[in-house]
């Protein structure tokens, strides 16, 4: 019995020194940053760059909180810039990076717990690294030929290559001005039909109004060779 009585002395013993020591523990920030690719994947970094529309989440992760409350503000600022361009208070935020050029972002917090008051701000940032995103510089090119015969080699009319596009809108016409199809994304593109039905192989036209993250303005207008019966392979056209 008295064995069993020690050991429950000892086991409140260990509670209460457990306890002491958490309750001793200092709040602590671990600002981390997730982005969404254009692949629809997640990718972790402090230091990423990428084209525009940029999909991030930044995550302050808070260690032993306990009983502290905490007031977060994040800080997103341009390069050669001294003021945010935006502040947003809260634990974990997400914002959507659309123009071109390096980015910093911090995460000011503050735990209070009655008179006590720990800050992670200025004198903190001032040796720690920001969270860096850096957005490229826009180019936009459309091709001026397409084989829709479903041989699964460019079948699809649509951009050749494209960065940092955040507006886009595409219309082709046929030859006497009928607008056969629209589309409002890069990744989006025409398969050579109207109505559900195939066109004929010809000469089309396509017009692309877009922005990029640098504020470049793109207006396209050229010829689009529909080449129904070209063999990617040999380069043959058939008839």
């Amino acid at each position: 019995m008295k064995i069993y009585r020690l050991m429950a002395f000892c086991g409140i013993i260990l509670c209460a020194n457990i306890l002491a020591f958490s309750q001793n523990e200092t709040p602590t920030i671990e600002p981390t940053a997730r982005f969404t690719n254009s692949n629809g994947e997640y990718e972790e970094s402090n230091n990423y760059s990428g084209d525009a529309p940029l999909v991030a989440h930044f995550m302050a992760n808070p260690k032993n909180q306990g009983e502290y409350s905490a007031h977060y503000e994040w800080r997103f600022v341009r390069e050669g810039e001294k003021e945010p361009f935006l502040t947003r208070y809260e634990e974990n935020t997400e914002y959507t990076f659309n123009h071109a050029g390096t980015h910093s972002v911090v995460c000011h917090v503050i735990f209070t717990k009655g008179n006590d008051r720990i800050e992670y701000t200025d004198e903190y940032w001032n040796e720690t690294e920001p969270i860096k995103v850096t957005i490229s510089e826009s180019s936009l090119d459309m091709p001026n030929a397409f084989s829709p015969n479903g041989d699964g080699y460019n079948d699809i009319y649509k951009a050749k290559t494209y960065k940092s596009i955040i507006e886009f809108h595409a219309y082709i016409f046929n030859r006497w001005g009928q607008k056969l199809y629209e589309w409002d994304t890069p990744e989006g593109g025409w398969d050579g039909t109207f109505n559900g039905k195939d066109v004929k192989q010809g000469t089309y036209f396509v017009l692309v109004k877009a922005t990029g993250s640098d504020g470049r303005k793109y207006n396209i207008r050229r010829d689009v060779n529909l080449l129904r019966g070209f063999v990617e392979n040999s380069g043959i056209t058939e008839n």
